[in-house]
C-alpha cells in the first residue's frame, strides 16, 4: 500500500510538472515580441508534451494554439489540416469554445486563402451557432460581419445588410454593458453598410453610413489612411448620385496627400482614376490634361504590377477615348481591360469591357462580344441564384439540425422525466410496501405484546385465585388444627395429668413421659398452625417473575446484570396494570440497551422512597442525545407506560458515558 501511494504521488507530481512546462511553452509561443519561427518552435514543443499527458483537453488547447501559429507563419495547408483535426477532437469532447474558435478560423481560411465562399459560409455559420449558445457577443459580432461580407460578395445585399445591422446593434450593446471601445469593429460595420447600401442604390443611407465611418477614423490607429478610404467611398456615392461637383471637391481635398496614400500603393492610382473620370463626367475639361492623368495612373499601376488599378484605369480610359471619338485607342484599352478582367477575374468590369467592345467593333466581332456579354450575364445570374440558394440551404439545414437537436433534447428531457417519475414511483411503492410490512410487523408485535400482557394478566389473575384459595385453605387447616386436634390433645394431656398421682412410681414416670411428648406435639402443631395462619412474604412472586425476565434477557444479550429490590413494597397491593407496565418498561429498556447502547453491564433496582416506587435502570453503554432521541419509538413506549401507571420517567445520558433511567410510580399501601 505504501509503495502504491508513493508511486501515485510521484505520478501526480510528474504530471503537474509536465502541465507547468506546457503552460510555460504556450505563453512563450504567444509572446508577440518574439520572431514567428521561434514562437512556432515553442508551440510545437507544447503540442508534443501535451500528447504525452494523454489528456484530450490539454492536447486540444495546445494544438489549437499551434494551428494559429501555422496561420501566422503562412503555412496555410498545415493550418487547414491541423484545424480539421482539432475540430473533430473538439466535437468529440463537446468543447463548445474549441468548436466555435476552430470553425471561425477555418471560415477565414476558406474565404481569404481558398476563395471558397460556400465552405467559408458553412464554417462561419457553425461558429455563429456556438458563439450564440455561449452568449459571446463580441465573437458573434465578428463572425456575423464575416458572413455579411461573404453575402456582399455573393450579391446577397439584403442578407448582408440585415446581418451588418445586427452586428451594429451587438457592438452598441457590448459597449454599453462592458464599457469597452470597439471603434475598429464599428468602422468595419459602417463601411460595409455604406458599400451594401450603395449597391442597393440607397445612396442617402450609404452616405450616412460612410459619414459615420469617417467620424470614427479619428479614433483609429490607421485613421489617416482609413479617412481617405472613407472619403473616396463618399465621393463614389456622390458621383453615382449625380452630385459630381461634391465628388470632385472631396477628391481635391486629399489627392495631394501622397504620404498617406503611399501607405497602400494600389490605392493612389485608383484615386487618380476616380478623380479624373469625375472631371470627365462633369465635362468642359482639358482633353490632354485628363489623358495625361489617366496615363499617369496606368503607369503607376504598371510599376507596382497591380492588375486591379490597371484594369480600372484601362476601362475608364477606353470610355474617355470613345467619348472623344478616338475609337482605335478606345478599342485598344477596352481589349486590355477585357483581358485583365478575364484573368483576375472581376466579372462586373469584364461585362463592361464586352459592352464597350461590342460598340467599338462591327459585324460578327461585335455580335460575338454582345453574345459573350449576354451569356456571362445569364451565367452570373444563375451562379448568384445558386449561391443564394446554397446559403439558404445551408441555413435551412443548420436550422433543421438545430430543430432536430432541440427535438431530441426535448425527447431526452421527456424520457428522463418519465424515467425519473418511474423511479420516484418505484421508490414510493417500495417505501409504501416496506412501511406496510413494518406496520404489519409492528401490529404483530403489538398483538403479540397484548397477548403476552393478557397471558401475564391471566397468570396474575390465576395467581390471585391460587393465593386466595391457598389463604382460605390455610385458614381452614389452621382452624381445624387449632379447634380440633389441639383441643383433643389438650384434653388428653389433662386426662393424663389427672392420673399423675395414681399407682406406682413407674406409672407416674410413663405418664410424665407421655405428657411431655404430647406437650411437644402440641407445640409443634401450634407452630404449624401459626405458620399456616401467617401468610408468606407477600408479593415475592412478582419479583421472581421480574428476576427471571432480567436473567433470561441479559443472558440472551450477553450482558452482565445485577438486580436489587426491597421487601418494603407489598406488590400484592399494587394493581396488575401497574405491574404489567413495570414489567414491559424493564423489557423495553433491556431491548433498547441491547440494540443501541452496546453496553456490557446493566444495573436494575427497586426502592421505596416517600411512598413512591423508584425503578432505576443504569447501563455503561454509548449514551445518546436525549433531546434528539425524544421522538424514538422506545422512549415513547416507556413514557406512555409510565404515564399510564400515573408516574414519571427521567432520562440522563451522555455520549460514551452510559444512560440512567429513573421511573417513579406512586405507591398506595
Amino acid at each position: 500500500m505504501i509503495l502504491f501511494l508513493v508511486l501515485l504521488c510521484a505520478n501526480v507530481y510528474g504530471q503537474n510538472t509536465t502541465i507547468d512546462s506546457i503552460i510555460s511553452l504556450r505563453e512563450l509561443s504567444e509572446d508577440k515580441d518574439l520572431p514567428i519561427d521561434q514562437r512556432l518552435s515553442y508551440g510545437i514543443k507544447a503540442s508534443k508534451l501535451s500528447q504525452q499527458t494523454e489528456i484530450d483537453s490539454t492536447i486540444l488547447t495546445s494544438n489549437r494554439n499551434l494551428s494559429y501559429l501555422y496561420l501566422l507563419s503562412g503555412e496555410y495547408e498545415t493550418f487547414r489540416s491541423s484545424s480539421l483535426i482539432n475540430l473533430e477532437l473538439a466535437q468529440e469532447l463537446r468543447d463548445s469554445i474549441g468548436i466555435a474558435s476552430t470553425s471561425n478560423q477555418l471560415g477565414w481560411y476558406y474565404y481569404a486563402i481558398e476563395g471558397d465562399n460556400i465552405k467559408s459560409y458553412n464554417y462561419y455559420l457553425n461558429a455563429l451557432k456556438y458563439y450564440e449558445a455561449l452568449d459571446n457577443l463580441k465573437e458573434k459580432a465578428a463572425v456575423l460581419i464575416s458572413i455579411a461580407t461573404i453575402q456582399d460578395d455573393a450579391k446577397d445585399y439584403l442578407g448582408s445588410e440585415q446581418n451588418a445591422i445586427e452586428v451594429l446593434n451587438l457592438l452598441n450593446t457590448i459597449e454599453q454593458n462592458e464599457g469597452i471601445s470597439l471603434n475598429d469593429d464599428l468602422y468595419n460595420c459602417f463601411n460595409l453598410l455604406g458599400i451594401v447600401s450603395f449597391k442597393l442604390e440607397n445612396y442617402d443611407e450609404s452616405l450616412k453610413y460612410h459619414e459615420q465611418a469617417l467620424a470614427l477614423t479619428k479614433k483609429l490607429k490607421r485613421g489617416n489612411y482609413l479617412r481617405l478610404q472613407s472619403k473616396n467611398n463618399l465621393a463614389i456615392v456622390y458621383r453615382s448620385k449625380g452630385d459630381l461637383k461634391k465628388a470632385l471637391e472631396i477628391y481635391d481635398e486629399f489627392i495631394d496627400q501622397t504620404d498617406v496614400l503611399s501607405e497602400d500603393p494600389t490605392f493612389y492610382p485608383l484615386v487618380i482614376v476616380n478623380r479624373t473620370f469625375t472631371k470627365f463626367m462633369i465635362g468642359n475639361y482639358d482633353f490632354e490634361e485628363l489623358e495625361s492623368e489617366f496615363k499617369k495612373a496606368l503607369k503607376i499601376s504598371d510599376s507596382i504590377q497591380d492588375d486591379y488599378s490597371k484594369l480600372s484605369a484601362s476601362i475608364d480610359l477606353a470610355k474617355f477615348y470613345k467619348a472623344n471619338g478616338k475609337n482605335e485607342l478606345a478599342k485598344q484599352y477596352a481589349e486590355d481591360s477585357y483581358r485583365i478582367s478575364k484573368e483576375i477575374p472581376i466579372n462586373e468590369l469584364y461585362l463592361e469591357s464586352m459592352r464597350i467592345l461590342s460598340k467599338l467593333t462591327i459585324g460578327e466581332e461585335s455580335k460575338s462580344y454582345l453574345e459573350q456579354h449576354i451569356n456571362l450575364s445569364d451565367s452570373l445570374l444563375k451562379v448568384e441564384r445558386n449561391v443564394g440558394n446554397k446559403f439558404a440551404r445551408i441555413e435551412f439545414e443548420t436550422d433543421k439540425v438545430e430543430q432536430e437537436n432541440e427535438k431530441m433534447s426535448q425527447q431526452l428531457i421527456w424520457l428522463l422525466s418519465i424515467l425519473g417519475a418511474l423511479f420516484v414511483t418505484a421508490v414510493l411503492i417500495y417505501i409504501i410496501i416496506t412501511q406496510r410490512t413494518k406496520n404489519k410487523e409492528l401490529k404483530f408485535e403489538k398483538d403479540q405484546q397484548k397477548a403476552n400482557e393478557e397471558i401475564y394478566n391471566l397468570m396474575l389473575s390465576q395467581q390471585d385465585k391460587v393465593d386466595e384459595a391457598r389463604a382460605i385453605e390455610k385458614i381452614r387447616v389452621s382452624k381445624e388444627l387449632h379447634d380440633g386436634i389441639l383441643g383433643r390433645l389438650f384434653g388428653t394431656r389433662l386426662s393424663l395429668d389427672s392420673f399423675n398421682f395414681s399407682e406406682g412410681k413407674e406409672a407416674i414416670n410413663k405418664r410424665a413421659a407421655y405428657i411431655s411428648e404430647l406437650k411437644i406435639i402440641e407445640d409443634d402443631i401450634r407452630k404449624i398452625s401459626h405458620d399456616l395462619n401467617t401468610d408468606f412474604v407477600s408479593g415475592s412472586g412478582f419479583m421472581d417473575i421480574v428476576s427471571e425476565l432480567i436473567e433470561k434477557q441479559t443472558n440472551a444479550y450477553q450482558i452482565q446484570s445485577s438486580f436489587d429490590f426491597t421487601d418494603d413494597i407489598n406488590w400484592e397491593m399494587v394493581s396488575n396494570k401497574t405491574k404489567i407496565n413495570i414489567y414491559r418498561i424493564i423489557q423495553e429498556s433491556l431491548q433498547n440497551i441491547y440494540k443501541h447502547a452496546n453496553a456490557k453491564v446493566v444495573k436494575i433496582s427497586f426502592e421505596l422512597k416517600n411512598n413512591v416506587i423508584c425503578l432505576s435502570i443504569i447501563d455503561d453503554g454509548e449514551g445518546f442525545d436525549v433531546n434528539k432521541s425524544k421522538k424514538g419509538i422506545g422512549i415513547k413506549n416507556i413514557n406512555s407506560r409510565v404515564e399510564e401507571a400515573g408516574g414519571r420517567a427521567r432520562f440522563h445520558s451522555e455520549l460514551n458515558k452510559g444512560t440512567k433511567v429513573i421511573i417513579t410510580i406512586p405507591y398506595k399501601n
